[in-house]
């Protein structure tokens, strides 16, 4: 409440100027575009070209944490085999990472 108040008043004359009263605003706003903002529409602009880049015979993981094989591609929806002979449809925005990525990580 006291921080508003400061804000709403004017400046004395020969004081801060509106600009500098703003400027730890901009500031974080700043730092939360680099640290937050940007990393994370990174991250979603890789998985969509990881989806767009899925091809028959590549092992996934749904975000359900089902392990397959994708045997078919459409344009939103893919088929995965489960286990031999079990195949499911699903929406292609439900594939996360390809399960060779976690082998990698561990």
């Amino acid at each position: 409440m006291t921080s508003l108040y400061i804000l709403l008043q004017e400046p004395a004359p020969g004081g801060m100027n509106s600009l500098g009263s703003f400027l730890p605003l901009l500031l974080i706003i700043v730092v939360f575009y680099f640290f937050m903002i940007r990393p994370q529409m990174k991250k979603q602009k890789e998985l969509k070209n990881y989806r767009n880049a899925l091809q028959k015979g590549d092992k996934v993981v749904t975000t359900g944490g089902i392990y397959g094989k994708l045997t078919g591609i459409s344009e939103n929806t893919v088929e995965v085999e489960i286990a031999n002979g079990i195949t499911i449809k699903i929406d292609k925005y439900a594939i996360l990472k390809d399960s060779s990525d976690l082998a990698n990580q561990k």
